[in-house]
């Protein structure tokens, strides 16, 4: 017999760091959706947290400039100096900070600097608290380290926002991080003065606890009110606060990968022994884009809020035309938390049962032809998220299917 040709059997084995998590729900329902339109299928898609703006012209022409000028080789692993220094005067300027450029690492993406962070920081036994709604990815980074996820559900009648007396019941020995997001995907809550205040008391008298805060939506706020971030609170908790942010929302670079975050120097130093021996440095021409957005003219900016207020405006009038889904008007960000409750145990026109969240996002998308994404993803059954990131006809039909879906339910 000739067995030149036979392929020996193998078994693959992952790691334990990946037994408990899988690509994200985002992931899986834009990999469906694609999927559904190759077959044909007419798919919206306002669930995708991606700005449908051009990145600014004046950060696109310094890109171009930096690889004209040679621009194209390896910078040091943490960040250019010029996007360091820009990173530590946007800092300065935007929040109060005073971050020295030790104090400061630029990564591939701000979920970089996240994963960074822990990976540094976390190990099996410890515990993280995440108050859910929370970005998909956050408990399954900490799971990836062999941490454990502490999800401390909030209220739609507190703004979603946490609650200190929850989060000192939450706090054990073995508490290393809190992680908020403000304002927050998915549910646009923004954590104000008088939000943070309380939690920074609770964290004031647990030393052991640390807070990493991710501020990316800090410019889509839509009321005439000024951002704040934790450590321009506390400065005197500066010392275990890490601020994440990055360019890929407000500037619309979500493909350039370009996160940055400032905290104390033994963390920062941690952070970048993980970036040494995975990523190096993040791409040198998008740094360039990203210090010319940080320091260049804010219009686009403007500009683009403005526009995503509008969005926001058509979304919550479209959504008061359906009765059974209740909703909270987001304060911030480019998303809408949907409460479907009113149509769990309704019966699909083919029959099926929605007993769950994910049953509705199923028939959403198969049957009515728009993705949405399930907020059990969030920690949060019984709800679902939309982006108005997208144009206003891609909005409208969305919402239009959604109701039309929805009215169809029995």
């Amino acid at each position: 017999m000739n067995t030149a040709n036979v392929v020996a059997p193998s078994i693959f084995k992952p790691s334990r760091a990946l037994s408990k998590v899988g690509p994200s729900a985002i992931s899986r329902m834009m990999a469906t959706t694609v999927d559904l339109q190759r077959q044909g299928r007419n798919i919206v898609g306002p669930h995708v947290g991606k700005p449908d703006f051009d990145t600014p012209e004046n950060v696109i022409e310094a890109a171009i400039r930096a690889m004209r000028a040679g621009e194209t080789h390896y910078t040091a692993l943490d960040g250019s100096p010029a996007v360091k220094a820009a990173v530590q005067g946007k800092f300065a300027r935007e929040n109060g900070l005073d971050f020295t450029p030790d104090e400061i690492v630029v990564t591939t993406g701000a979920k970089m600097l996240l994963f960074s962070a822990f990976f540094a920081t976390v190990q099996p036994g410890d515990e993280v608290i995440l108050p859910a709604p929370y970005w998909v990815s956050y408990s399954d980074i900490v799971e990836m380290m062999g941490a454990k996820p502490i999800i401390l559900p909030t209220r739609a009648e507190d703004g979603f926002r946490l609650q200190a007396d929850d989060l000192e019941r939450a706090i054990t020995p073995n508490t290393r991080w809190l992680l908020i997001n403000s304002p927050s995907n998915p549910t646009g809550a923004i954590y104000r003065k008088e939000d943070y205040g309380p939690i920074l008391e609770v964290l004031e008298r647990h030393p052991q606890v640390w807070f990493m805060v991710d501020d990316m939506y800090e410019h889509l706020i839509y009321k005439d009110e000024p951002f704040v971030t934790p450590a321009q609170l506390r400065p005197d908790l500066r010392n275990r606060i890490l601020t994440v942010n990055g360019v890929s929302k407000a500037y619309a670079m979500t493909g350039r990968r370009i996160g940055y975050g400032g905290g104390p120097v033994p963390l920062m130093k941690a952070v970048r022994v993980v970036l040494s021996q995975s990523t190096s440095c993040t791409c040198s021409i998008a740094q360039a884009a990203a210090a010319e957005a940080l320091n260049g003219p804010q219009d686009a900016v403007r500009r683009y809020r403005g526009e995503y207020r509008k969005r926001r405006e058509l979304i919550m009038d479209e959504l008061s035309t359906a009765p059974k889904l209740a909703y909270n008007s987001p304060d911030g960000t480019f998303y809408s938390f949907i409460d479907w409750r009113g149509y769990a145990g309704k019966k699909t026109p083919a029959g099926r049962i929605l007993t769950d969240d994910e049953a509705l996002c199923d028939y959403l998308l198969r049957d009515c032809g728009v993705a949405v994404i399930p907020g059990s993803s969030f920690g949060s059954p019984g709800y679902f998220r939309i982006s108005f990131a997208s144009a206003e006809s891609v909005l409208r039909e969305g919402m239009l299917r959604i109701r039309t879906g929805c009215t169809a339910l029995s």
